[in-house]
């Protein structure tokens, strides 16, 4: 990952737009220096050569800006015509319980191949991978989770960081502490888990601990821990402290999405994103409502983002060659891991 200065990222605020073309208002917002992101979803990305016609606007509108994307395999995927369709995570745990050195072997070039593709398209990084245990409880996580084991999604995760960081890709993991363990889901309601610190550091907390210092990036969990905080996470001091200086986490702290139901609690646009700053993140994610991420443009115009933040927010920028896609897809590894997914059902059994 490239180690930069204050000068090559923007603000604390990432947020979406609205179609597959950046309209007349979006071009006037993307000056504001408290935007420092964008993210795209599916109704932003058609083909590849779509999606790169987008990135490339975006940055000619704000050149220090990254763009990021949540395409982590399986239901979790926003581009999906013109690049490989990825398997669940899921599938890839079930592969390493009956041979674990291939299975690695498999979700690191799984990870350098989701990082070239995205890359050849435009994105400078994806939010992956998911570090949560799939305790067939969540609804919000099941496939998307590697494994129920937690050293398990250590080992594989740690290989898909490894594919990520040999194409030139930061990583995300998601979502701290832990969002396997209750029954609701984020987007919808605020979900509580009552386990211990110690419970969740016996379980949960394994891989983020294990990984924490090869990862680019953090997000919290909107789940409230409530034998820990009575704030759920990405708005907890507490559990952010905790991050910094227990676990020793040194990268960026994202906020997950603060238009989901479950960062309702801390007010309005402009109080959800000041809040999840106080609280210890990085960077704020505001996404799916244009008139929300205009106020919180408001509120952010007085704030003054830390030298240190900025200079962490910077190592988000993509630092590897972006190949065409017709050029990656002539590489022998790409062939190899092209061919090894297309079998990772029977593979998997």
């Amino acid at each position: 990952m490239i180690d930069s200065g204050a000068e090559t990222f923007g603000g604390p605020l990432m947020c979406d737009i609205e179609g597959t073309r950046l309209n007349d208002v979006e071009r006037g917002w993307l000056s504001d220096p408290c935007v420092g992101g964008i993210i795209l979803f599916a109704r932003n990305v058609e083909s590849p050569e779509q999606m790169r016609k987008l990135c490339d606007d975006i940055r000619r509108c704000r050149s220090n800006i990254v763009i990021a994307i949540d395409q982590e395999g399986g239901r979790v995927q926003r581009l999906r015509n013109g690049v490989t369709t990825l398997p669940p995570m899921a599938q890839l745990g079930q592969y390493y319980r009956r041979l674990p050195d291939e299975a690695l072997l498999l979700a690191r070039d799984t990870g350098w191949l989701l990082a070239m593709e995205m890359a050849a398209c435009g994105a400078d990084f994806s939010f992956a991978p998911v570090l949560d245990l799939d305790d067939a409880r969540c609804p919000a996580i099941g496939n998307r989770a590697f494994s129920d084991d937690p050293h398990h999604v250590t080992a594989l995760a740690g290989a898909f960081i490894e594919g990520f960081e040999e194409a030139g890709m930061a990583s995300v993991g998601k979502h701290f502490p832990g969002h396997g363990g209750v029954t609701l889901d984020s987007h919808l309601v605020m979900p509580e888990d009552t386990r211990t610190l110690e419970a969740l550091e016996s379980h949960d907390l394994i891989p983020f601990r294990s990984l924490s210092d090869r990862l680019t990036g953090i997000m919290p969990a909107h789940v409230r821990f409530t034998q820990v905080d009575d704030r759920p996470a990405g708005f907890s001091k507490r559990w952010l402290e905790y991050l910094r200086h227990d676990i020793g986490f040194e990268g960026v702290i994202v906020s997950d999405d603060l238009s989901m139901e479950g960062a309702a609690m801390a007010g309005g646009p402009g109080e959800r994103v000041m809040a999840a700053l106080e609280a210890g993140c990085d960077l704020t994610l505001l996404c799916n409502d244009p008139e929300a991420a205009a106020r919180a443009r408001d509120r952010l115009a007085r704030h003054e983002m830390a030298p240190a933040a900025r200079q962490r927010l910077g190592r988000l920028h993509f630092s590897g060659e972006r190949l065409t896609l017709e050029a990656l897809r002539a590489l022998p590894r790409w062939q190899r891991t092209y061919d090894s997914l297309q079998q990772i059902d029977t593979r998997s059994d």
